[in-house]
């Protein structure tokens, strides 16, 4: 597994709309093959601020994920809310090893 975390912080009047962007894409990426998981959290104490935890079978699904039509949209409809840029963190699966 490769799993991505990509932390968010939006513009405070946008939370609302990014979410429903965001779960819209979650909801078409959990349907990609490569894709064994894909959560959206939000932090309770600043509710701006999300996590993207991305868990894809291999660093191929990765490159498959960004040409969907599904992302494209969300990377364009979201990019004006972002209050800065979004980062991310790649790790490696460690337990449990046949994780799915």
């Amino acid at each position: 597994m490769y799993i991505v975390l990509v932390s968010v912080r939006v513009k405070p009047d946008s939370v609302e709309a990014f979410k429903q962007a965001t779960v819209d894409n979650a909801r078409n990426s959990v349907l990609e093959p490569g894709i064994a998981r894909f959560d959206v959290i939000q932090q309770q104490d600043d509710p701006a601020r999300f996590v993207l935890v991305e868990v894809y079978r291999d660093v191929a699904a990765t490159t498959a994920h960004k040409e969907t039509a599904h992302y494209a949209r969300w990377r364009d409809t979201v990019a004006p809310m972002m209050a800065e840029p979004r980062t991310s963190l790649k790790y490696a699966n460690v337990y449990p090893e046949d994780w799915r």
